[in-house]
């Protein structure tokens, strides 16, 4: 045997586990060239959708929307020539599929119905394609935590650049809400992000073995509650003491992570004065969902559109008109909001009450999903990643109440959530089926 061969076959041998543990669709060892082609893309393409994830949060869009197609293409390709396994029977689909569908009947009321195809398309069809590339692409427990270290990771960058760029570049004073002259990623969105992927942090943290791999862990979570604390987002105060009290009920120790939280509250003068001085229930959200519910009451079975941007155009539907029917009280008085920011009541009024309905069926399906995967996990290890899970889970639907999350890094990063909410699901309906 030559050298080089020598040379390929180790190479091979190192690379077996990788190309089984991504690859494995039965084109391992392939020998012809449209085998080792097909080999290729199955590898290349949780790779695609794995960067598309963890570019998506940042100000890289163009990059980000190239390996959303090429994640798309390499699919297309490898299901024309059935050279995967990749499929739909998940117990989500059906909920998934009769809200796209009501979605769609949706269409023929919708106001704007060029913004509507647009974002059904843009903002629930691309996002579904990235939960059910995650969810084939992603099924085991070791390729599980590199999703989670991908969530990790991708937000503890942003949050560590936001910080750099905005109060050390742009000189902002730390009083400063956070990120509030962004335009890619704006000052809640960023709280919603951190305190989501909060729940992973901590689990992984628990779940190292290595002094390293808990020097990494603590970092990000530092870095994680900081940014969340430094964007003054009362809604991200709340998810994140939602997600570390649900945590506790995995390890009582993560008590220890809400007194340094309390520290920074009283210690920066920015975040204690914003809630000193704004009631909860005084909030300029309250008006808003007011005028929400107005259009809620004119369009209460098929909503306006699914497109986002109908709410605030003036050709689509007058919000002054709106605004003046309130009481006084709720009325907005120096400017109208353009959003509804809360995503329940956004659904709500976009796709009425039959697809907010769909929405809450939706939810309880990953709800049971999580519940059965507790009761079916054999060891602490999967029950363990249903309460982190859980966790994300619930700090999600706390901070849906409070901004927009449907679209951008939000909701790939809610997607990819629930994508794990599945995996782990599947993991353990697999243990059941082989015993």
């Amino acid at each position: 045997m030559s050298h080089v061969n020598k040379i390929r076959l180790a190479v091979a041998k190192s690379f077996a586990p990788w190309v089984r543990e991504f690859g494995g669709d039965g084109v391992i060892g392939a020998s012809r060239p449209s085998e080792r082609f097909f080999l290729l893309l199955n590898l290349l393409l949780p790779v695609f959708a794995g960067l598309y994830v963890f570019l998506t949060p940042m100000p890289f869009s163009s990059l980000t929307d190239a390996f959303f197609y090429l994640s798309v293409t390499a699919l297309l390709i490898l299901l024309s020539a059935r050279k995967t396994s990749f499929t739909l029977r998940w117990p989500v689909t059906w909920p998934f599929a009769l809200f796209f569908i009501w979605a769609i009947i949706g269409l023929f009321w919708a106001l704007d119905l060029k913004n509507s195809i647009h974002d059904l398309r843009a903002h629930f069809l691309e996002y579904l394609i990235i939960f059910y590339l995650l969810v084939n692409y992603f099924n085991t427990p070791k390729k599980l935590e590199g999703l989670s270290s991908l969530l990790i990771t991708s937000v503890a960058v942003l949050s560590l650049g936001s910080i750099i760029h905005y109060y050390f570049i742009e000189g902002y004073p730390f009083t400063d809400r956070l990120g509030y002259s962004f335009k890619h990623t704006h000052t809640n969105l960023i709280g919603f992000m951190n305190v989501v992927v909060l729940p992973l942090a901590l689990y992984r943290l628990s779940a190292s073995g290595t002094w390293k791999s808990r020097l990494i862990f603590s970092i990000c979570i530092a870095l994680l509650c900081l940014t969340a604390l430094l964007t003054q987002s009362r809604a991200a105060l709340i998810g994140l003491f939602a997600g570390i009290v649900i945590m506790c009920f995995e390890n009582k120790k993560f008590l220890l992570f809400i007194l340094p939280v309390v520290l920074v509250i009283l210690i920066l003068p920015g975040i204690h004065n914003r809630l000193a001085q704004h009631k909860f229930t005084e909030d300029i959200r309250s008006k808003i969902n007011r005028l929400t519910v107005e259009i809620i009451k004119d369009h209460p079975v098929t909503g306006i559109g699914f497109g986002m941007q109908t709410y605030g155009k003036e050709s689509a539907i007058s919000l002054d008109q709106y605004n003046k029917r309130l009481p006084h009280t709720y009325q907005q008085e120096h400017r109208i909001y353009n959003s509804p920011h809360n995503s329940m009541l956004d659904i709500a009024m976009r796709t009425g009450l039959v697809g907010l309905a769909l929405h809450f069926a939706i939810i309880l399906t990953f709800l049971s999903m999580l519940w059965k995967t507790y009761r079916r996990g054999k060891d602490e290890t999967i029950k363990s990643w249903v309460i982190a899970l859980l966790a994300c889970l619930t700090s999600s639907l706390i901070g849906s109440l409070f901004e927009d999350v449907t679209f951008g890094a939000p909701a790939v990063i809610q997607y990819a959530i629930l994508a794990m909410i599945t995996i782990a699901w599947n993991i353990t309906a697999s243990d059941t089926r082989a015993l």
